[in-house]
């Protein structure tokens, strides 16, 4: 299972991880299983692991007053997940993450992560990497989500995440362009003619 892990690093980075180094990573990082439909991390907790998906698909969302789930993002192998403002600011998520497949991870805790940023010249390289990405990403998804049309947002994430479409039902699809589920259908059917 660090085996995948060590490669995403590697992927991520210059360096290349010393024995030492796996040996710290393998130490700090904790192999979990979670079923289909088994949350990671539930509204009201405080998020203390995050997680490196091995194997499997997930989900993070929120539910509104009238019990409505809108998904916030959409996750597969070689995805991080956890709630990171929870995580951070040590405040109770707003957000379930569950399992929409029976996933592998390997889960570590905030105060591990940043210790080994401090030890392993890799592991801080690839995180400040992720994270330029990672804010680039989600800006490009907040205007797209301001600025596009369904039919714009429906193309970009088809061209920019195909395996999602192969992995996830379409009314979480839907739901994460911020369309109703008969709009993405609509969508669909234009496209494909």
């Amino acid at each position: 299972m660090h085996q995948k892990l060590f490669s995403y690093i590697n992927q991520y980075t210059s360096l290349t991880l010393s024995s030492e180094e796996e040996t710290l990573i393998r130490s700090a990082f904790i192999p979990k299983k979670v079923k289909k439909k088994q949350f990671f991390l539930q509204e009201g907790d405080v998020s203390k692991y995050a997680g490196f998906i091995v194997k499997g698909a997930m989900r993070q969302y929120s539910v509104d007053d009238k019990g409505v789930e809108h998904i916030v993002h959409l996750y597969i192998e070689n995805y991080w997940v956890n709630d990171r403002e929870s995580a951070t600011m040590l405040t109770p998520s707003v957000y379930n993450i569950d399992a929409w497949e029976d996933t592998d991870l390997l889960t570590i805790t905030r105060p591990d992560m940043l210790d080994l940023i401090t030890k392993i010249p890799s592991m801080a390289q690839m995180i400040r990497l992720m994270d330029e990405r990672n804010a680039i990403a989600s800006q490009r998804r907040l205007n797209s989500a301001i600025s596009s049309t369904a039919e714009k947002r429906y193309e970009e994430f088809a061209n920019n995440y195909p395996q999602f479409i192969q992995r996830f039902p379409q009314y979480l699809i839907a739901s994460y362009l911020g369309v109703t589920q008969e709009t993405l259908s609509r969508i669909k059917r234009q496209l494909f003619k």
